[in-house]
């Protein structure tokens, strides 16, 4: 067939082509089907015009077995008088028969669709023929017979090959549009229908201009022989394997003994509370929060909005009230809601500004100036940050730091009622400390992941947009905390692209981030 092959190949084909009779072994044959015919006007099986010996040589399969192909099992004779399935029998690979059959026409689904199926259920490999100077054939064969074998396939799992013979009208160029030349392009199939066809039945796709040795051998022939490779060894898998019966002295691997007691598993203690510690204490780069005093205007501190949304309905509602120009000066939400005599605290005269110098110098988007006009509040405003920060539930750490900073117990407890109506819990609440304690805990920040609500940076992966917060990545992760405080294009970018993850990986990423818990 002049095909050339590498002498370090699987398979030689030495002896390739013999016509020999095929062993009983079933394991050592393949068995091919085809369907349809590569020359255009292949008449039915009821029709005159049988298909005669030289056009049986001359179709693809007998021209890639060669002269070693025999017919079988009946003789050449019996098979002219029943051309619907001709089989031949050949050998490859020095040993392995191959059987096929071969239907040139597709009028045999309609007539005898059980034997057809049969058959399909018999092959190893499907090898479907159509000439691409037949348009009107290959329209039935995608419209009528295409359906009704797809879900044969796909269930069968078989490898089927699609193959368009035949050298296209007209091919050279852009088609002629005069009524002499329409004929004869509009009959010819074109590549893409052929492609989409293949797509539909899952198939391998070739195009064959003519059936010489080298198309068939080196194009068909290599996609045939693969297929008939990875048939070979899903055999061999099925078959049990007899060669190690008689290897005595073949060396057995060693065994290796299950050890007594299996390593102990370290489980790590959650470091959530200590992050968003560290957040409060050094993540002052972050702040968008600026606390004051009411009656002399000296600066307290500096915290998160984000955080402090999260975790209290009370700074929700001060943060993201309006906009400072529909706000009244000096406006206090404990009033308004609670309606006690108590100012603790409003936004400062002029609302939300931008660009405010933070002690290190480093300025960084849009910056809200809270008043705090409770004295008890401006007193200790670090503790009562430090408790939300934690996660709002350590309530019996914060009594004692209340304690021993003030010194009076009747002032403590006014502070701890305020502090409770931050975190918003209602009176049934206030009584029992695991009911305190299953407010917030752990779960402070799970109405920030995956919300835009005082978001500063956007995550797209895998064309998703996923909302974030840097102060709570730099809390919660070493390298979210040098990339966004570094000298990086994200430390100063809002859009940050994430390569080489899916979408699903890096939102559960950000879900333990948020969350200290994650849900595979």
């Amino acid at each position: 067939m002049g095909c050339n092959r590498p002498a370090e190949a699987l398979f030689t084909r030495q002896n390739v082509l013999r016509g020999v009779e095929p062993r009983e072994n079933p394991t050592m044959s393949i068995h091919i089907v085809a369907l349809g015919s590569e020359c255009p006007g292949v008449v039915g099986p009821g029709e005159e015009g049988p298909m005669g010996q030289g056009q049986l040589q001359g179709g693809l399969l007998w021209s890639y077995l060669g002269q070693g192909a025999v017919v079988g099992p009946h003789d050449l004779e019996n098979s002219l008088h029943h051309p619907a399935f001709m089989e031949y029998t050949s050998q490859v690979f020095g040993d392995v028969s191959v059987v096929v059959r071969d239907c040139p026409s597709w009028d045999l689904l309609d007539s005898d669709w059980a034997s057809v199926r049969s058959v399909l259920e018999q092959a190893d490999i499907l090898v479907i023929k159509y000439s691409v100077n037949d348009k009107l054939a290959f329209q039935q064969v995608r419209n009528g017979y295409a359906p009704r074998l797809r879900p044969l396939l796909r269930h069968w799992g078989v490898p089927v090959i699609l193959v368009a013979v035949g050298a296209r009208l007209h091919d050279e160029g852009p088609p002629c549009t005069c009524p002499l030349c329409a004929s004869d392009w509009s009959s010819c199939v074109p590549h893409s229908e052929g492609l989409q066809l293949s797509r539909d039945l899952g198939a391998t796709y070739l195009e064959l201009p003519s059936l010489n040795h080298v198309f068939v051998g080196r194009y068909f022939g290599s996609v045939l022989e693969f297929f008939m490779i990875q048939c070979l060894k899903q055999k061999a898998k099925e078959r049990p394997d007899k060669r190690r019966v008689n290897k005595v002295n073949e060396p057995q691997p060693p065994h290796l003994e299950q050890p007594a007691r299996l390593p102990p598993i370290r489980v790590e203690e959650s470091s959530f509370s200590q992050d968003m510690q560290w957040l409060l204490e050094r993540g002052v780069q972050f702040a968008d929060v600026a606390f004051f005093a009411g009656d002399s205007g000296k600066e307290l501190g500096w915290a998160h909005a984000a955080v402090l949304c999260a975790v209290s309905p009370y700074f929700r509602q001060l943060l993201l009230g309006p906009k400072s120009r529909e706000r009244p000066q000096s406006r206090c939400i404990c009033r308004e809601r609670d309606g006690g005599p108590h100012s603790l605290l409003s936004t400062w005269d002029g609302g939300i500004i931008d660009d405010m110098p933070r002690p290190d110098g480093h300025t960084v988007g849009r910056l809200s100036r809270l008043v705090v006009k409770d004295p008890l509040l401006c007193l200790c405003l670090w503790e009562t940050l430090m408790f939300l920060y934690r996660g709002a539930w350590e309530w019996d750490h914060l009594q004692e730091a209340l304690v021993e900073k003030l010194k009076n117990t009747l002032a403590v407890a006014q502070l701890m009622e305020r502090i409770r109506s931050f975190v918003g819990m209602d009176k049934a609440s206030r009584e029992t400390p695991s009911a305190r304690a299953a407010v917030l805990g752990p779960q402070t920040l799970v109405s920030l992941f995956n919300s835009p609500l005082y978001s500063d940076v956007i995550f797209m992966v895998q064309g998703s947009v996923l909302p974030a917060h840097r102060a709570v990545l730099v809390a919660r992760c070493d390298v979210m905390a040098a990339m966004f405080s570094g000298k990086y294009a994200e430390a100063r970018s809002r859009v940050v692209p994430i390569h080489g993850v899916s979408s699903d990986t890096f939102l559960s990423f950000l879900e333990y981030l948020y969350t200290d818990t994650c849900c595979p």
